[in-house]
């Protein structure tokens, strides 16, 4: 049984969740909050950002705390019925795994999750949280893409404390970079663009998640394939360090032009005023090749 209604509670900017109690209902039914954000900010002065939606499910339904949770991620990626609510969640993402460690769940996402940066990022992982710890046995969350940690994330374990986002509007600083993008030929192309920063971005991992967006709707299309992950991003000094998974070459979409794409990202990180290198590392350490693509020495403006 699938029944939703709007709960009164809202989760306001700078709150710190004090308690959640016990799921409640009739003698047959358990009630459950689904978490989405507002979608019409403007609407919601004060920065309540985030409001529950009522799910019921028969008593039964989940026979343990793990399926229960299961279900609640299912039906938090669904989206909400309420028209005036949004998912913080993307269309087709799907839910890969879902572990329990003692009072710690681990929630790991599809590919398309990590489209999120920023407040955005922010909201959808604070859904989860905040849908996932009202189960007593729950009392922290982690959130994986494809079995790997977001590397621009400020933080990779979240708690029902940690909510503290009023607006997906709260933008801190712009960033003037320069995208190398592949073109309808198939040639790489600059574009340059000036991309929002957010609370807990970088200007390493701002430029990995512009350069992996869709972009077909302006006749361009990421150099990058499909699959294509990082296990951290940073630039220590003048220059940027990439690490490359070893275990998402599992994943990865066949092409002969990931020495392309990885020169693209490259030339993409170079067009930041900090950095005068960028070297490739795959699982932390240096390399000669990553699959079929040389990372054997470091890209600079004049070798790349």
């Amino acid at each position: 049984m699938r029944k939703r209604v709007i709960a009164a509670a809202v989760c306001a900017a700078f709150l710190l969740v004090l308690s959640w109690g016990h799921p409640y209902g009739t003698e047959t039914e358990d009630a459950y909050d689904l978490y989405f954000r507002e979608a019409d900010l403007e609407a919601v002065p004060g920065g309540d950002a985030l409001r529950a939606e009522k799910l019921y499910l028969e008593e039964g339904e989940a026979r343990d705390t793990l399926e229960l949770a299961e279900r609640l991620i299912t039906e938090l990626i669904a989206g909400p019925e309420d028209p005036s609510l949004q998912n913080t969640i993307p269309e087709e993402t799907t839910l890969l795994a879902l572990e329990l460690d003692g009072s710690r769940a681990r929630v790991d996402l599809s590919s398309r999750y990590q489209m999120l940066s920023g407040v955005a990022l922010a909201l959808a992982d604070y859904a989860i949280t905040l849908t996932l710890t009202q189960l007593p046995e729950i009392a922290a969350v982690s959130i994986t893409v494809r079995g790997e940690p977001l590397a621009y994330r400020d933080r990779q374990t979240f708690t029902a404390g940690d909510v503290l986002f009023s607006s997906n509007e709260d933008v801190i600083g712009n960033l003037p970079v320069t995208l190398y993008l592949l073109d309808g030929e198939g040639a790489l192309v600059p574009v340059e663009l000036t991309l929002d920063l957010y609370e807990g971005d970088t200007q390493a991992g701002a430029v990995l998640k512009a350069l992996l967006e869709d972009r077909e709707g302006e006749g361009l299309q990421s150099p990058l394939p499909e699959g294509f992950r990082v296990s951290s991003i940073r630039m220590e000094e003048n220059t940027c360090y990439v690490d490359l998974p070893s275990a998402a070459l599992a994943g990865l979409a066949e092409s002969p032009d990931l020495q392309l794409g990885l020169r693209a990202l490259a030339d993409s990180l170079l067009s930041l005023r900090a950095a005068e290198e960028v070297r490739y590392l795959v699982d932390g350490e240096y390399a000669s090749t990553y699959s079929s693509a040389s990372v054997v020495g470091p890209y600079t403006g004049e070798t790349s």
